[in-house]
């Protein structure tokens, strides 16, 4: 019979050797450049997703351009076909001027309203007071129909210096890309390198405040997700010890899975987004399920063979319940491979977070918890006189 509680030590310090690295890098995210990397989620930025008519198009490429306009982006292909751009935040461009506003102009610059000194409104109420104005009136704002065309000329892409050598003005029915500022000039770069742009789904910016917001959340929806697992778990054994024990073991796979980010994001400039939040809070109930099999198994067993040492209790609850741990985590851990290799890389980030705090979650409720579990009781039984000597040497051998 394999002695997993016995070499205890031996799966602490693998689980320092997890976590200390990670946890390093972890601390430098504050102070420095290294550590986690964070989308515009959470810093703030500007957000567009785009379709180009040419297809092979590359997320690649589309950053090699906005890198030449001196900008630093995340670009990602979605799987219905159009690019996300992520960048930092960009004056978005002004919403188009409404119509009857662009009608007024004729109406002040036609002879015909030269006897009235106020333009716009003040002409209309001239005429619906005096019946022999309005004659007058009327001719003059007979050509503004022929005026509206040249305001939406001049609302229009063509008004743009360097819009007229590109196809912004043609591309796609409801598209609407920007022609001033940054963005215009990020959208002739583009579509100058790599074709017309076909499609524009959206355009946003996050601002400072939305992004301290959505990490205040996430602080806050986790803290409530283990203080909940901590009452429950104790309230279910009957002990604090079983839900403090689960609790490490939670906050084990939680610095497994943030240190690993910390480093990819350290050396591979990967970032943690929105869907991060979501795939911690199913690593954290992932990781509390094992932990809670394991231990209903030493509660039943506990019960079934009163008087017998608690660590070999323990020990024998770890290896009837180790082949269904094994068994389910296998069958998740495949399907998120699956989807890891053939998902896109849309949700790749959020699927290598499930993948390590699955595989973290099983070791740490067998490895981890289980072992604090029998030295948090080994401890009380040393400082109430429990022990007999021939258990002390027994123990003393074990932990060896």
């Amino acid at each position: 019979m394999f002695d997993i509680i016995g070499k205890r030590r031996w799966f602490y310090l693998l689980s320092l050797v997890l976590t200390i690295p990670g946890l390093f890098f972890i601390l430098l995210t504050p102070v420095s450049s290294a550590g986690l990397q964070f989308t515009i989620d959470y810093t703030g930025g500007t957000k567009w997703e785009i379709r180009f008519q040419d297809p092979a198009v590359t997320p690649g490429q589309v950053k090699a351009v906005l890198a030449s306009q001196g900008l630093e982006a995340v670009a990602l292909s979605t799987s219905s076909g159009f690019i996300e751009i992520k960048t930092v935040a960009l004056e978005l461009p002004p919403q188009p001027s409404a119509e009857p506003s662009a009608s007024l102009l004729p109406a002040s610059a036609s002879p015909g309203a030269t006897g009235s000194a106020a333009p716009g409104p003040s002409a209309s109420i001239s005429a619906s007071a005096s019946p022999s104005v309005s004659p007058s009136v009327s001719p003059s704002s007979a050509p503004s129909p022929s005026a509206s065309p040249g305001a939406s000329a001049s609302a229009g892409p063509s008004a743009s210096p360097g819009a007229s050598a590109s196809p912004i003005a043609g591309t796609g029915g409801n598209t609407k890309l920007p022609t001033e500022g940054k963005l215009g000039e990020v959208t002739v770069a583009l579509q100058a390198k790599l074709g017309p742009i076909a499609e524009q789904r959206t355009l946003t910016t996050i601002g400072a405040v939305v992004s301290s917001d959505l990490i205040s959340q996430a602080l806050v929806l986790i803290l409530v997700g283990s203080i909940g697992i901590l009452l429950w778990i104790t309230y279910r054994f009957r002990d604090v010890k079983f839900g403090l024990t689960a609790l490490i073991a939670l906050v084990h796979d939680v610095i497994v899975v943030l240190g690993t980010f910390a480093i990819l994001g350290t050396f591979f400039h990967v970032e943690i987004d929105a869907l991060f939040v979501t795939a911690m809070l199913t690593v954290i109930g992932f990781s509390v399920h094992d932990t809670i099999v394991v231990f209903d198994r030493v509660r039943e067993n506990k019960a079934r063979h009163a008087g017998e040492p608690f660590d070999q209790i323990v020990n024998h609850s770890i290896l009837q319940t180790f082949g269904r741990s094994i068994m389910t985590s296998l069958t998740v851990v495949l399907t998120l491979l699956a989807l890891l290799l053939f998902g896109g890389a849309a949700i790749s980030d959020f699927i290598l977070a499930l993948l390590i705090g699955i595989v973290s979650g099983t070791y740490s409720s067998i490895f981890v918890a289980a072992p604090l579990l029998v030295d948090w009781h080994l401890r009380d039984d040393r400082r109430h006189g429990r022990l007999t000597p021939e258990r002390v040497q027994r123990v003393r051998r074990s932990a060896s």
